[in-house]
């Protein structure tokens, strides 16, 4: 069975017809060809498959497509504007922090949300915001480092 949503991803809207049991995460890669969204446990543990769902960091793996039908998605593809990285896209860069690059566009999108609630978190904060996304490569002092100096440097 199939239903109709209509949602706002990266700033465009669809209007999609979609089977009852579609994660999100596949929706976005298998149908709209938006691959930065990554899959990797698709039980919600490793933070791969982080989307921006009306500005709150969700695991895409974890979430139904029909849940979501009005909603404002923001992927990876969505933050750098006009042939420009986003802040946290270029400080990544600039820190070493995409070692792999697998779990950047989930952490990225993680940060980002508490950046938006909380543009100065403290150290913990950041910690804390964070503790959902795995790094495979074991990379999280230079994702920190990336973190703190958009924190501190404001966006």
């Amino acid at each position: 069975m199939k239903r109709e949503i209509s949602l706002k991803i990266n700033g465009q809207v669809y209007t999609l017809s979609i089977p009852a049991n579609r994660l999100l995460v596949d929706l976005l890669r298998e149908e709209l060809s938006l691959t930065g969204t990554k899959v990797s446990c698709r039980e919600g543990e490793c933070g791969c498959c982080t989307v921006l769902l009306n500005g709150k960091a969700v695991c895409s793996c974890l979430t139904l497509a029909i849940e979501i039908d009005g909603a404002e998605v923001t992927t990876i593809e969505g933050l750098a504007k006009d042939g420009r990285l986003h802040p946290l896209q270029e400080a990544f860069v600039n820190q070493g922090a995409a070692q792999c690059g697998f779990c950047t566009p989930g952490v990225i999108l993680a940060a980002k949300a508490l950046l938006d609630e909380n543009p100065h978190p403290s150290g913990d904060e950041i910690k804390e915001a964070l503790a959902g996304n795995f790094c495979r490569c074991t990379g999280y002092a230079s994702i920190f480092r990336a973190v703190q100096s958009v924190a501190v440097g404001g966006e």
